[in-house]
């Protein structure tokens, strides 16, 4: 047993070829240097399982205590979307019930030979067939799973799409998605439907009356101005803010504000029929927000859903935009990048590029019919599985130029030239083009930097937030808390501290922060990545931005390569981005 509390200084690594399963120690160091979640999943696939693309469900020390929204896990594994390093979150009992299994991860090498389910109980690893559960959605899948393993396991699932080898499909669980990145296509790829757990190891903690004190507190800001927004309209209350500040990418990015803005936003939308709210587990906020399907059941619909298949598409028809989202979930796919890619490829048929001349702007019909296509792989639905990377380079010409992806992740609803620290944070980040993984917009939209003109203000804002991210997907708590904390770092190693017995301040979280930065980059680099990769698509660099006020807006070529390569330096690696250390370095004595 480890002596640092939140976790068991372990991880489970399941060999599939083989169906056995073997604990493996995770040193003191490496839990204080990297705390679990994105961190410790970094660790794991950089250096302790660096060979066979394993993929990893990475717990935390928060995970199991009282402390709002902290039953959260990472899936990180190299993407095949992108070919690099990928960590994506989901909020769900899973991370409960996976955690008191008496791990701090679960990682999976190695390929089944038939379809199947791993399920973990307790000290007990077994594989059982799945082909009853194949086709089917991961929401299906788990009430299958339920039925014939019992109530108390919690399963992680792969939809139809992860089957197919979808390169942007999800993990899902409790209608929450390991979304980003493709996580659904390596299960798939590893013949493995899903993941069910049951444990009942209650989680140490080195100061118990103090977490539940520091839980009751956060409780009860998390009730406050800050998280309102998300309380009563969700993130969907974006919307109308971002038309406004020409910062909603629209038509596949080539304007950025939407006329049909009004009719998709949480405060007008007549057409939309709320049907209930949702929490995730462990969770006091209760974000989530439900909107009645034609057929009467219910979809999520949230910003990046709703501008991705919105506005990205040219849909202003409430009605389509949230049956869309609804079909995404059913398929298991990531809204952003089937909106993305969908988009792009409804460009290249108004340019003469692709041959699917129903595929058009503005409807909501098409939508529904290409994101079919995805799931059956008829018609166009093969290129369209491709991602947009893939697809513009199948498509030669200039197809590239104006295919919006980073490393081949598609852009989220933020538009670059507009939000010029978040055009930073996008170019850099391990993971792509992602907003979870760079909160730089925060700063674009606060005093602190020019957002038309990114200078080394946008620089600092744009390392600064994404240490934040680091640290915060590697405790793991929800980004909404965010903004209830005075003095997040300090803040954030006081409940560390609490729960893990560590006594860590506000400059080794910062230092923490750095080095999974930097762990990922390395990984990164080790897999292909190339300096060229940190910049965003001709696009962005080449075209001046039409405004709303009637003015234009340019994000030159040199200014962001100049940020690209101080934003190195000020990292502590060379000017291309080469870190100057080895994985095995970066461990603390």
């Amino acid at each position: 047993m480890s002596g640092i509390g939140g976790g068991f200084g372990r991880y489970l690594r399941v060999d599939l070829d083989t169906g056995t399963a073997e604990g493996m120690p995770i040193p003191d160091a490496v839990r204080r240097g990297f705390i679990g979640g994105a961190g410790l999943g970094a660790w794991i696939l950089t250096t302790a399982e660096p060979e066979g693309d394993p993929i990893a469900f990475v717990f935390s020390p928060l995970v199991g205590t009282p402390l709002t929204t902290s039953a959260k896990f990472a899936v990180v594994a190299r993407s095949p979307l992108t070919g690099l390093l990928n960590d994506a979150l989901a909020s769900s009992h899973f991370a409960i019930q996976g955690k008191m299994t008496g791990h701090d991860a679960i990682v999976l090498t190695g390929r089944a030979a038939e379809p199947s389910v791993v399920v973990i109980d307790d000290g007990a690893t077994w594989l059982e067939p799945a082909g009853d559960l194949m086709g089917l959605a991961a929401g299906d899948a788990e009430e299958h799973l339920r039925a014939r393993l019992g109530r108390g396991f919690r399963a992680a699932a792969i939809g139809p799409a992860g089957e197919r080898l979808v390169p942007f499909a999800t993990v899902s669980h409790d209608g929450r998605h390991a979304g980003r990145g493709g996580h659904g296509a390596v299960l798939g790829l590893k013949n493995v439907k899903a993941i069910a757990v049951r444990g009942r190891t209650p989680v140490p903690l080195a100061d118990p009356k103090r977490v539940l004190e520091i839980a009751a507190d956060l409780r009860t800001r998390s009730f406050g101005p800050a998280t309102e927004k998300y309380r009563e309209l969700g993130t969907l209350a974006n919307l109308l803010a971002f038309n406004a500040l020409n910062t909603l990418p629209t038509r596949n990015f080539q304007a950025a504000t939407f006329e049909g803005a009004a009719a998709l936003s949480a405060e007008q939308a007549s057409e939309l029929k709320q049907r209930t709210r949702h929490s995730c587990a462990s969770c006091t906020i209760g974000c989530g927000h439900i909107y009645e399907t034609a057929d009467g059941n219910g979809a999520r619909l949230e910003y990046e859903n709703a501008f991705a298949l919105g506005p990205l598409c040219g849909v202003g028809d409430p009605a389509a935009v949230v049956e869309a989202s609804r079909l995404c979930d059913t398929l298991g796919i990531d809204t952003i990048s089937a909106g993305g890619t969908i988009a792009f490829a409804m460009e290249c048929v108004e340019r003469g590029l692709l041959d699917a001349p129903w595929l058009r702007f503005g409807s909501g019909e098409a939508l529904l019919r290409a994101l079919g296509e995805i799931g059956s792989g008829e018609g166009i639905g093969p290129l369209l599985r491709m991602g947009s990377r893939r697809l513009a380079e199948h498509l030669g010409g200039d197809a590239i130029s104006f295919a919006a992806q980073v490393k081949g992740l598609e852009l989220p609803g933020y538009e670059p030239r507009t939000l010029q620290s978040m055009a930073l944070g996008l170019a850099v980040n391990a993971r792509g083009a992602d907003h979870n993984r760079s909160g730089a917009y925060e700063a674009d939209f606060s005093q602190r930097v020019d957002r038309l003109h990114g200078g080394t203000d946008s620089v600092v804002a744009a390392i600064d937030t994404e240490d934040n991210a680091a640290l915060i997907d590697s405790m793991i708590l929800c980004k909404f808390l965010r903004g209830v904390f005075t003095d997040a770092r300090i803040e954030w190693a006081t409940l560390l501290n609490a729960v893990t017995g560590c006594d860590y301040d506000a400059e080794e979280l910062g230092q923490v922060a750095g080095r999974i930065v930097t762990t990922k980059k390395l990984f990164n680099v080790s897999h292909g990545w190339t300096p060229d990769q940190d910049t965003l698509p001709d696009r962005f660099l080449d075209e001046p931005l039409q405004t709303g006020a009637g003015t234009t807006v340019t994000l030159p070529r040199e200014r962001l390569a100049g940020m690209v390569r101080e934003y190195n330096l000020r990292r502590g690696w060379d000017e291309q981005g080469f870190p100057l250390v080895e994985a095995k370095d970066l461990v603390p004595a």
